[in-house]
């Protein structure tokens, strides 16, 4: 029986290289896969292209590989409230590709399930879909790469543009509970992008809170099968932030 268990989150992401591709599931503070990225940061890789909803936050998550320059470009739907985040894009050291958010979540989908592209309405009569947006500032005010216009197409009376599947070298995905063989279980709200972020993986790393031993999880129970995975990590409970904490004076 395949064991796709590794001792360490370390040793899981040890032979991710410089320039690679990375799917990252995780929505704010919720899901986030942060003992793999703090894993992956005291690894070293660098010139990194991340795919994930948002970029992390200062401190946290992505974030700290942001913070190390280790990220060259991001393909996200959400800037957030990331100071670094905003300053290196405004001053034309990292390029983003901003995507609406069910969008990005369909390209990795889309991904998963080998369809090369789809067609959407949403971003129709956009720069979206027209062209334009920033992808990278000269760091003058200016604008040194804009996105390109995409196919659109009409059906049934109605516009479309045409978005392309997205592949990565490696995803990191959290899972409340996985096995021995890969198959995962989101817990809540936790679930959101990380389902996607897996299939989009051709090497799809996972860190479950709770590992188990084949045919403990009901097969109905599954969100993503073991097939999508090929490495898990047990790193047990954690923690979720708040991102603003809010209070009554």
């Amino acid at each position: 029986m395949v064991n796709k268990v590794f001792a360490t989150a370390a040793e899981a992401v040890a032979d991710v290289p410089d320039g690679a591709s990375l799917a990252v599931g995780g929505f704010g503070l919720v899901g986030i896969p942060s003992v793999l990225v703090d894993a992956l940061l005291a690894q070293g890789a660098t010139d990194l292209e991340t795919v994930s909803n948002n970029c992390g936050t200062d401190g946290f998550g992505l974030g700290l590989l942001l913070e190390q320059h280790r990220i060259r470009r991001t393909i996200s739907s959400y800037v957030g409230a990331n100071k670094e985040f905003a300053r290196q894009y405004l001053s034309g050291e990292l390029e983003v590709e901003l995507t609406p958010q069910g969008t990005l979540a369909e390209r990795m989908r889309a991904g998963g399930a080998g369809i090369p592209a789809f067609y959407t309405p949403a971003g129709v009569g956009t720069q979206v879909a027209d062209g334009g947006l920033p992808i990278r500032y000269d760091g003058k005010g200016g604008i040194a790469v804009a996105s390109k216009p995409k196919e659109t197409r009409e059906f049934d009376g109605e516009s479309f543009v045409l978005e392309r599947a997205i592949r990565t070298d490696f995803a990191l995905v959290h899972a409340w509970k996985g096995d021995r063989l890969g198959n995962l279980v989101y817990r809540e709200t936790a679930r959101n992008f990380n389902p996607d972020a897996a299939g989009a993986g051709r090497i799809t790393i996972a860190q479950v809170e709770h590992l188990v031993e084949p045919g403990e999880i009901d097969p109905a129970e599954v969100h993503t099968p073991g097939i999508f995975v090929q490495r898990v990590v047990e790193v047990g409970k954690q923690e979720t932030g708040i991102e603003n904490r809010t209070v009554r004076a």
